[in-house]
């Protein structure tokens, strides 16, 4: 089992940047892909990026693409999204999420852990 606490989160004005963490507690971080979702007032829950264990796959949403990287640092325990020339329809709360695979998913409802949330909210 893992558990999943995100921070960085803000306001920030359209063109601005922001840096997500998610830390991770218990064991075996590395048996895990971890993914970032996003959930805006009113709608579902949307894939926004997601990692391989190694951190040797990647894949995103296309509309965050060229903007948004994920990465991981494995000794750290914990996963990153820098989020980069942000628009206001980034605004959401944004969560990272857990699952103990080889195979990618960039479904949420295939996500086994979860964290709190952190809202992004973007200004025009």
């Amino acid at each position: 089992q893992v558990q999943l606490v995100e921070s960085g989160g803000g306001l920030v004005q359209t063109g601005g940047s922001l840096r997500l963490s998610c830390a991770a507690t218990g064991r075996s971080f590395n048996s895990y892909i971890m993914g970032w979702f996003r959930q805006a007032p009113g709608k579902e829950r949307e894939f926004v990026a997601v990692i391989s264990r190694t951190g040797g796959s990647i894949s995103y949403k296309d509309s965050v693409k060229g903007r948004f990287t994920i990465s991981r640092d494995n000794a750290k325990n914990t996963v990153y999204l820098q989020m980069n020339s942000l628009k206001p329809e980034d605004t959401a709360v944004y969560y990272c999420a857990a699952k103990p695979t080889l195979s990618f998913t960039t479904y949420y409802r295939e996500y086994d852990y979860w964290g709190q949330g952190t809202q992004v909210t973007v200004s025009s």
